[in-house]
């Protein structure tokens, strides 16, 4: 002990033994917690800039998808072309074939759409260039389903179909597997609705008719869903405002314990 002004008291610069056993563990501590947030801040911030590139990915995906459904039909894509023909570039173009549909059974699809519960009525169409494709020919509900696979069988006028070209739908939907064996049909999977047809030369997709492939009686064509959620705007506000409250909030829990220390930090020095 040094005297100092008549008082006895310790030197300023003399920390006691357990001050500094608890210092370093709180050094630990913020180092630790300023890595966290960190990370945290990399990650949120990482996330909504991946949204803002969907967002735009998107938008331009909803673009060519609508220019693709405008344009004119163009003929549909025959066996050279189809190594190449993928969900990108091709799905919802705007095509023609030319020819009859072939005498096998049409195969029915589950459906649900705007018209209410029912089926696609999907048949084997034979073409001028002499390969086979599937058309769907459209809408049947579930009152008349059974006899349309009589009704639509055997029509052998040549005809030009207008739809869209779909790309194949395997294995089935959510939740429910395609059983070919019984004839259930849960996604249009153009494969397995071939080899259970007998169809040869098919094309790896199919197509949606236009409504004006059809007349009175017949399945509703025209009823394609194009439709493309974009929320990655909603998304990537919600990042960045996360990012910004993780950083207000990291900024006030180190002023409030940078305070804290400073009091406890007085009282130790203190006469």
């Amino acid at each position: 002990m040094s005297a100092y002004d008549g008082h006895w008291s310790r030197p300023v610069d003399a920390v006691p033994a357990e001050g500094r056993g608890r210092a370093a563990p709180r050094r630990l501590r913020a180092v630790l917690f300023a890595l966290a947030v960190i990370l945290g801040e990399v990650l949120l911030v990482g996330l909504g800039v991946w949204q803002v590139e969907r967002r735009t990915w998107k938008l331009d995906l909803i673009d060519r998808v609508d220019r693709r459904i405008a344009a004119a039909p163009a003929s549909a894509p025959g066996p050279w072309a189809w190594p190449e023909i993928n969900r990108d570039r091709d799905e919802y173009r705007h095509v023609r074939v030319t020819g009859h549909f072939t005498d096998a059974r049409p195969v029915l699809v589950k459906a649900l759409t705007k018209l209410g519960g029912g089926y696609w009525v999907l048949t084997a169409f034979q073409t001028d260039q002499g390969f086979n494709v599937l058309v769907n020919r459209g809408f049947v509900p579930d009152t008349i389903a059974a006899g349309v696979k009589d009704d639509t069988r055997g029509d052998q006028a040549r005809i030009s179909v207008v739809g869209l070209l779909r790309i194949t739908e395997p294995k089935g939907a959510f939740l429910r597997s395609n059983d070919p064996g019984q004839d259930r049909w849960y996604s249009r999977d153009v494969a397995a609705i071939g080899a259970k047809l007998g169809v040869t030369d098919l094309a790896p997709y199919f197509i949606d008719a236009d409504a004006s492939a059809n007349g009175a009686g017949k399945p509703v064509g025209g009823l394609t869903v194009v439709s493309f959620p974009n929320n990655h705007l909603i998304y990537a506000v919600t990042w960045f405002s996360l990012a910004i409250m993780l950083a207000i909030g990291s900024y006030r829990a180190f002023r409030a314990g940078s305070g804290e220390d400073g009091e406890a930090g007085d009282g130790r020095d203190r006469c």
